[in-house]
């Protein structure tokens, strides 16, 4: 019977896979495009692709929702579900308003962060905050630690991108880490979840892998940070949640070095080949180019080199961060 509960993650995947071709063909009737920066002709690729992985989450994740309810005749977390659909919901609707608007056109900062901070309201409405009770920090917790990490979370997510492919697959990474983590630890309807929005974001990354066929848009980058900080506060597991963070907290510190306005996008030469946009470094991916600039025999760097770098990285630091807090894979 537990073998039905993969049901979720196959149909998510499915229904992904088959939206984003559809998606791609609409978009570019639409003239929904945007220029692929890190490409020597500047092609134009589909934009705000990512819905389709949403909707093969939120279609696999209310499987599981009737699986549990008409078979298992459970209804245990089935609230804080509805409540992690809803803040997905929200947020895809404030990413998907974003994209529309158009890059360096969209939500201003500070209205970005105002609308992450809305969507963080179905969280405090359950009470998902309460993780300290009876201490001085009951309220502080929920009202300013929750909400901080989540708005954190989901905004700085978007912060390492624009090289293709980078954001599904960092995506898949830090995801499938949780998902294994809070397995582990008896959460188990969070791993279905969490494994859920994996399959999306793997569909979604056949056709957003070098070359793009279609971009995510922040209507991918917005709900696929929250999740990540959802899952960390839901399984108490905040800390190793952090520390997979470590890339995304690092391209941060750099980003606010450029004072948010140098862009992670590098300098492209005519064979493809990239090349330091500034003289110093303001992000992971301006690092990773930077890097294999002196390791590769070659000297050439191309896109797919600094997605597999950061990968690389990230799969370093979840790997780590097992050892370190002593996560047992059994």
């Amino acid at each position: 019977m537990e073998l039905m509960l993969l049901l979720p993650i196959i149909i998510g995947f499915i229904t992904a896979l088959f939206c984003i071709p559809v998606w791609i063909k609409k978009a570019k009737e639409q003239n929904l495009l945007g220029k692929d920066m890190n490409k020597a002709n500047k092609e134009e690729v589909a934009e705000a692709g990512g819905v389709c992985a949403l909707i093969g989450f939120i279609f696999g994740s209310l499987i599981y929702i009737g699986i549990r309810t008409f078979i298992f005749n459970t209804y245990t977390n089935t609230m804080e579900i509805f409540c992690i659909l809803s803040i997905i919901l929200i947020l895809s609707f404030i990413g998907f308003t974003d994209d529309i608007l158009g890059w360096k056109k969209g939500l201003s900062k500070i209205s970005r962060v105002v609308f992450l901070a809305f969507a963080a309201l179905p969280l405090l409405a359950i009470n998902a905050g309460q993780a300290v009770t009876g201490t001085n920090l009951e309220l502080v917790y929920p009202l300013f630690c929750l909400v901080i990490g989540f708005i954190g979370a989901s905004a700085t997510f978007n912060f390492l991108a624009g090289y293709n492919g980078l954001e599904s697959s960092q995506g898949i990474i830090i995801l499938t880490a949780l998902s294994i983590i809070t397995y582990i630890t008896g959460n188990r309807w969070l791993s279905i979840i969490g494994m859920t929005m994996v399959a999306g974001l793997f569909a979604f990354y056949i056709f957003n892998k070098y070359p793009a066929k279609v971009f995510p848009g922040d209507i991918l980058t917005y709900p696929t940070g929250a999740l990540i900080a959802i899952i960390a506060i839901f399984g108490s597991i905040e800390k190793i949640a952090i520390f997979f963070f470590i890339p995304y907290i690092l391209e941060t510190i750099l980003k606010l070095r450029g004072k948010l306005k140098k862009e992670s996008f590098a300098k492209v030469n005519s064979d493809g080949s990239l090349e330091m946009p500034y003289e110093k470094i303001y992000g992971v991916e301006h690092l990773a180019i930077w890097i294999l600039k002196r390791i590769k025999p070659s000297k050439k760097v191309y896109e797919k080199d600094v997605v597999l770098l950061i990968n690389l990285f990230q799969i370093f630091i979840v790997i780590l961060g097992f050892i370190i807090f002593k996560v047992e894979v059994i």
